[in-house]
């Protein structure tokens, strides 16, 4: 049903006011209070409310996995206020779907409470150790698995790890407080718990049960082998675009009669792939659109490539020229150009089709989806952790591309391009504020770059194959100076018309 904004009374979201809600938006139609947890969630932003808790929601909705319900959780002081948000409003949330036809709205009840965020995370791992929660699930940003990105191994020389492996019963990271549940559980003999990634990594699974086990190792050798034999880590494929929640989206639900402190638009486009690797069981989700296989890789290559790595060839361009939004990026005739021959010309050679998708067709549908205008996702937000970002989404395409002597020239410019804006200033002279954790490594290489393009491709992100390759370098170089020296349209001009 499409919601027509306007500006009635709103209801202050609740279980009590849930009858009160304006009848075009759905809700709830299973008993809350007859929920019981059998997932921890870590992680509890945005992303999971759109895309995983409505999966489950959906299930609910049908009569199934009441047994399931989300207890969500954070590591982050900053989580303590999502926390308090969603307290006050009984864990429900308002998902708000903006096609560019209509907007529908619907109130989902899949989470029932959120643990008090503590510095050494006892009420998590005393949660997780519950012998009801068979499903650990986490979406805490790509670079939070503590990954070397050149070599991409487990870091363990991360001040967190350190902290991690000296104290394991007092941990300060979401890993080391799964590694402490697991082993309250070996010893009451209540068996493991699934371990599940739902962020946008290649081989997810296999990176968490590598952090993971990695960590457990540094302080208890028995049960980190305990973990591997007995926990499962499934690999999956999320994809939904959900936008940070600011003053426009707080203003959205509130005229659509709710008074939600926290609530989520995204777009109508889901999409969950996992590999049916449970050891204590799952819900039902492909009952509800979920596609379960053991062979996640080629979705997940298809989905990163070109649409994570598609995201930060538009953003960096659109961060320089001061384009709010990922949609106005796609508006600039230049910037929509540059993205769709990139991940025609030089992502595309290295994928393979899915069942119901070629990769030409997924390029045109991500092309589609990143124009919608109702989506305000900003470019700032999706240019963020490039340090992470580049070496998960496009670096992999230059290897292969060097590899198999592919073009590579798009994905030199928009290494460039990121080069040249973590130099700190966009071209109308406006300051281009810290957005990224290695933020001030990152502006001093950047700006040392100017004079010696190499300094930028000795950064750790860079693996040898590509920091040392002359092609590449020549590319970078080329395209670097041509970005500083001409400006980002006149950049991807000549590289359109290459």
């Amino acid at each position: 049903m499409n919601i027509q904004n306007k500006n009635p009374a709103t209801v202050k979201l609740s279980n009590q006011t849930l009858s009160e809600l304006p009848d075009a938006i759905a809700r709830p139609t299973y008993d809350r209070s007859a929920l019981t947890a059998g997932m921890v969630h870590i992680g509890l932003g945005n992303f999971h409310r759109g895309h995983q808790a409505w999966y489950l929601h959906t299930l609910m909705q049908n009569g199934l996995a009441h047994d399931w319900a989300i207890i969500g959780a954070g590591v982050r002081a900053g989580d303590a206020a999502q926390r308090q948000r969603l307290l006050e409003q009984d864990f429900l949330t308002t998902l708000i779907a903006l096609d560019p036809e209509k907007t529908t709205a619907e109130v989902i009840g899949s989470m029932i409470d959120f643990l008090p965020v503590q510095p050494d995370n006892a009420a998590l791992i005393a949660q997780m150790a519950d012998p009801a929660i068979r499903i650990v699930s986490l979406t805490v940003t790509e670079g939070g698995y503590y990954i070397d990105p050149a070599t991409k191994g487990f870091d363990a020389a991360h001040p967190d790890i350190v902290h991690d492996a000296a104290t394991p019963d007092a941990p300060m990271t979401a890993f080391g407080a799964m590694i402490a549940a697991l082993k309250m559980r070996r010893a009451a003999g209540t068996g493991p718990f699934t371990c599940m990634c739902c962020d946008n990594l290649q081989g997810n699974g296999a990176i968490l049960r590598q952090t993971v086990v990695s960590l457990a190792r540094l302080s208890d050798p028995e049960l980190a082998v305990w973990i591997d034999a007995n926990c499962s880590f499934p690999n999956s494929m999320v994809d939904c675009i959900v936008p940070a929640t600011g003053p426009k989206e707080l203003e959205l639900v509130q005229s659509l009669g709710i008074d939600d402190a926290s609530p989520v638009t995204h777009e109508t486009y889901r999409q969950w792939v996992i590999e049916d690797d449970f050891c204590a069981g799952r819900p039902d989700w492909d009952k509800v659109g979920a596609t379960f296989t053991d062979d996640v890789h080629d979705f997940e290559a298809m989905k990163i490539r070109v649409l994570n790595g598609g995201h930060q060839i538009i953003a960096n361009a659109g961060e320089l020229l001061s384009i709010e939004t990922i949609s106005d990026c796609m508006a600039n005739t230049e910037i929509r150009g540059l993205f769709d021959k990139i991940a025609r010309n030089e992502i595309l050679p290295h994928l393979k089709a899915v069942p119901g998708m070629e990769p030409s067709a997924y390029v045109t549908l991500i092309s589609k989806r990143f124009s919608n205008p109702r989506i305000v996702d900003t470019t700032r937000r999706v240019a963020f952790d490039g340090s992470s970002r580049h070496p998960g989404f496009l670096i992999p395409s230059i290897v292969d591309g060097l590899a198999k002597g592919t073009p590579i020239s798009g994905l030199a410019l928009v290494e460039a391009l990121w080069a040249r804006m973590c130099a700190g200033q966009r071209e109308d002279g406006s300051t281009i504020a810290p957005n990224d954790p290695f933020w001030d490594d990152l502006q001093a290489n950047a700006m040392a770059a100017k004079a010696d393009p190499a300094i930028w491709l000795s950064q750790r992100q860079y693996p040898a194959q590509v920091a040392q390759n002359a092609e590449f370098v020549t590319l970078f170089s080329d395209w670097l100076n041509v970005t500083w020296k001409h400006g980002t349209i006149e950049a991807i001009k000549r590289y359109l018309a290459a």
